[in-house]
């Protein structure tokens, strides 16, 4: 039962004029302030409501959620309520600077509550200055910032009256008929001398969305009791700062791409719990909080053995695994080969086994990551068609091989890149039997039109130009296609024969245009623009993608500046025929050679 007269009971309800002059103590397993600007209107909304009703006749008070607190060494000890508790901070800053223009001790004869920070000191200080730094280097300021400005925006709209309403309901004193109140629950007793506070903290956010089994591992690892005394704050910073910097190094694009497939459906906001799910196994379809329920059962486990959690055990646990992916990603060839795996969905915890078994050399290491790469390409590449499960895989082993074996280039392939822009399969000669309409005929006359002049406008001078008859020809029916208020069929077919026919290859047999030698790795983005684009126009926005920055995969690059084909370039420069898909085929067995099953020897081999 609550109690609300308060002083010396452990579950208690106290005005916030008693937790002046108070000293609290964020410990190092709390997360920073993340309270957003809508939180804090809302609080303040609340506390403004309650004031405007403090002149009725019955005695009330406004009740904050519960702060959870141990007393230690002369201050308290937030187990919850760090949001709550600084953001009152920040609202009473305000007060005292801007509506006050005094110190809280002056008015109220009691200072402002501190707060200190275990793994961030410089917290405490800025709380004491807040202001725009101008960077968004330390997220913690920021936070604090972004909510300072929300409580000044919300004062802007009241005038000095109201803020001194305001402020008489906010420190209101014990006794006094209208106050804002705290749950206050103190923990002291139940934690001496053992973990109780967080089992309490465990148990007290665990439902809660914004906490993640990272947050919750954290608090594992951050308990001042698994350290020896004399070290603990010591190697509390060291593991938090380590923390830091391997969660840094995953939220890297280039690094977490590497490792992660973006396929999956978990979603992580803090990366390092990818590695904690890793180390335990987390099966799919698991409770929420799995991963952290196995750490806790870890912990207990080592405390019942060596009468102690073994910290350092645990945490360097932790570090290998990241080192292991740390030495894979500066490792080029572990980089392309394991990355590869990753995104054909093969298990990253399955690789790291193979790598750390007993004996193991790295050579052997490299052979057992080639045997699963040429399972995921165990197919008649002459038997390929558009739409085979095997062609992404083998597109993209063609690319990352291709830059393994330019061994004097430091080239990587992106496969942040890859995933990140899906990059999907696409004709290199186009399907000419698929019939364009609507939006899309506006599409591909402007793309034609910027192949010939350089503009899509159809206002564009034909004169000044300098093309052939015909050529003028298609940009004069292209212009005044375009320029009509809709697009004849009849006309568009015909021009579309005519160009087909200048710009495409002659007439042949078109089995060929399905299979692997017509088909290369495309972004979503340009693939969508190219559907219906003949081998000429997709050339050129190619070229120009890459003398812009764009990246195009380095194939894909090879296939439409032909250098696969064996033709001399004056010879059928503009199409891309049969010839050069063999030509092209031939060199994708050559270059995939050690991973395929055994394939037809290439051409002139």
């Amino acid at each position: 039962m609550i109690d609300s007269n308060g002083d010396g009971n452990k579950l208690c309800l106290k005005t916030i004029y008693e937790l002046l002059d108070e000293s609290f103590y964020i410990p190092a397993y709390q997360r920073g302030f993340r309270w957003t600007d809508i939180q804090v209107k809302e609080l303040l909304d609340d506390i403004w409501e309650f004031s405007q009703e403090s002149d009725t006749e019955k005695p009330s008070f406004y009740c904050l959620q519960p702060i959870v607190v141990v007393q230690r060494e002369g201050c308290w000890e937030v187990v919850d309520g760090q949001q709550r508790l600084t953001t009152l901070y920040i609202i009473l800053h305000y007060l005292e600077k801007e509506h006050l223009r005094r110190d809280l001790g002056d008015a109220y004869k009691k200072s402002l509550y501190s707060i200190r920070y275990e793994t961030r000191p410089s917290s405490a200080e800025y709380l004491k200055n807040i202001r725009d730094l101008g960077e968004k280097s330390n997220i913690d300021f920021d936070h604090i910032y972004k909510a300072y400005e929300a409580v000044s925006a919300w004062f802007d709209d009241r005038d000095y009256n109201d803020n001194n309403a305001f402020l008489a309901s906010l420190l209101a004193k014990p006794g006094e008929p209208y106050s804002v109140q705290v749950i206050w629950y103190d923990l002291s007793e139940e934690c001496k001398g053992n973990d109780y506070a967080i089992d309490v903290f465990s148990r007290i956010n665990i439902g809660k969305i914004p906490l993640t089994n990272a947050e919750l591992v954290k608090a594992l690892f951050l308990q001042r009791s698994h350290f020896h005394k004399g070290k603990a704050s010591l190697k509390q910073l060291q593991i938090a700062s380590e923390w830091d910097s391997i969660e840094k190094s995953l939220q890297e694009s280039g690094f977490w791409h590497f490792i992660y497939n973006a396929d999956s459906k978990k979603k992580y906001d803090t990366r390092i719990e990818y590695i904690f799910d890793l180390m335990k196994a987390k099966p799919n379809g698991a409770e929420t909080f799995y991963t952290f329920h196995q750490f806790n059962e870890a912990f207990k486990a080592s405390k019942e053995t060596l009468g102690q959690v073994d910290i350092d055990c645990q945490w360097k646990e932790v570090k290998d695994y990241f080192l292991a992916f740390d030495e894979w990603f500066r490792n080029r060839e572990l980089y392309h080969l394991i990355g590869f795996l990753v995104d054909c969905g093969r298990s990253v915890a399955e690789i790291k086994k193979q790598s750390e078994k007993e004996g193991a050399t790295k050579s052997q290491f490299k052979c057992y990551l080639k045997n699963e790469i040429s399972k995921q390409v165990n197919c008649n590449l002459d038997e390929l068609t558009y739409g085979d499960r095997h062609l992404k895989n083998l597109l993209l082993l063609l690319n990352i091989q291709t830059l393994l074996s330019t061994r004097e280039a430091d080239m990587r392939f992106p496969f942040y890149r890859y995933k990140n822009e899906k990059w999907d399969i696409e004709h290199i000669c186009s399907q000419n039997d698929k019939e364009i309409s609507g939006v899309n005929r506006n599409e591909w006359l402007e793309d034609v039109l910027e192949y010939f002049s350089n503009s899509r406008d159809p206002e564009v001078s034909v004169d000044a130009l300098g093309l052939s008859e015909e050529k003028s020809g298609f940009v004069n029916a292209i212009c005044e296609l375009l320029s009509a208020s809709s697009i004849d069929d009849t006309s568009f077919k015909s021009l579309y024969d005519r160009i087909t026919r200048c710009l495409n290859t002659e007439e042949e047999e078109s089995s060929w245009v399905d299979g692997l030698g017509n088909l290369a790795l495309l972004d979503a983005k340009t693939n969508r623009s190219y559907k219906n684009a003949l081998f000429p126009i997709k050339r050129k926005r190619i070229i120009q993608n890459d003398m812009s920055g764009v990246f195009v995969p380095i194939c894909t690059k090879n296939v439409f500046l032909k250098f696969y084909s064996k033709k001399p370039k004056s010879d059928g420069e503009w199409f891309w025929t049969k010839s050069d898909a063999d030509d092209y085929l031939a060199a994708i067995k050559q270059v995939l050679a050690e991973y395929l099953p055994n394939q037809d020897a290439p051409h002139g081999e």
